[in-house]
């Protein structure tokens, strides 16, 4: 009994650091309760199947290849750059600031000659991505200097370094500090990983899908809005094109009332484009418009 209550335990790595507020938030939209002390390493699940230890997201491939995790999120950046060999389940395309890829980029001061790849011959190059820094600049025939950084990387060019491959999602922090991209060395998404033979466990595979699919559908609903309204069937087939051609609806739910010269429509749509939807749907003829949030979306 004890060894089938152990081999029912997902040990599941969880990234502390900058993706750890916005993973939290994910699983809770998941529906998974995660709690955490300020001094804990070890959050606690409302689900007793799952164990989770926070683990910074450089480091957390290395653990999963090892087996000391069953699976974890990382970025893909740190999956290169330990070369781990891990089995990746799904892409989960959040980070730090929203919903959008991170990118790996080459900066210089404003002022600085080098404007190229090739630029970069013989020049320091300061970077916490040093393994894949050096794999990408070797395929391009490049030999640099690459120094790792232990932080504050920004600040580093024009004295400690001539250049710097740094972590952006929106590039505010490097034009803060007088830096210009000249090169993007790697897009990145955050990635749920699972250890290869931990995957070839039945019991643990299923597991790590239901989750998956949880947070792929908390994802998906993070963009979109549900939007319900009683239309008059006079203009009922108006509101429907509106729907279809103008935002790429393409299948409404029409339901009958009590009053049968109406009907109520319920629609998914993306939250940007509502605002420009509903005044359309009004001027149409729709009525008793209702915009609600939506946890999760499950194809």
């Amino acid at each position: 009994m004890e060894e089938e209550t152990l081999n029912n335990t997902l040990k599941l790595g969880l990234p502390k650091g900058s993706l750890q507020e916005s993973t939290f938030k994910l699983f809770k939209k998941a529906g998974y309760r995660v709690a955490v002390s300020s001094r804990s390493y070890y959050p606690t699940f409302d689900d007793m199947d799952i164990k989770s230890m926070l683990i910074r997201a450089q480091e957390m491939a290395r653990y999963v290849e090892n087996g000391i995790l069953d699976c974890g999120l990382t970025g893909l950046d740190w999956i290169l750059e330990q070369d781990s060999k891990v089995h990746e389940v799904a892409e989960l395309n959040y980070a730090k600031e929203g919903l959008r890829p991170v990118r790996w980029v080459v900066a210089v001061p404003n002022d600085s000659a080098i404007n190229k790849l090739e630029d970069l011959n013989g020049k320091r190059i300061a970077t916490e991505l040093v393994g894949y820094t050096t794999r990408f600049l070797k395929e391009k025939g490049i030999e640099a200097v690459i120094d790792f950084s232990w932080g504050a990387t920004e600040v580093k060019p024009p004295l400690l370094a001539d250049a710097i491959v740094e972590l952006t999602e929106t590039g505010s922090s490097l034009r803060a500090n007088n830096l210009r991209i000249i090169h993007t060395v790697l897009t990145s998404t955050t990635r749920f990983i699972a250890n290869k033979k931990a995957w070839d466990d039945p019991w643990k595979q299923e597991k790590i899908n239901n989750i998956v699919m949880l947070l792929k559908g908390a994802l998906a609903a993070e963009e979109l809005v549900g939007l319900k309204m009683n239309v008059p069937k006079a203009a009922l087939s108006e509101l429907v094109v509106i729907l279809k051609e103008q935002h790429g609806l393409h299948s409404p739910t029409v339901s009958e009332l009590m009053d049968k010269d109406w009907a109520a429509i319920e629609v998914i749509t993306k939250e940007q484009s509502v605002r420009d939807l509903i005044p359309m749907l009004k001027k149409a003829g729709a009525s008793g418009i209702v915009e609600y949030p939506l946890n999760k979306v499950i194809p």
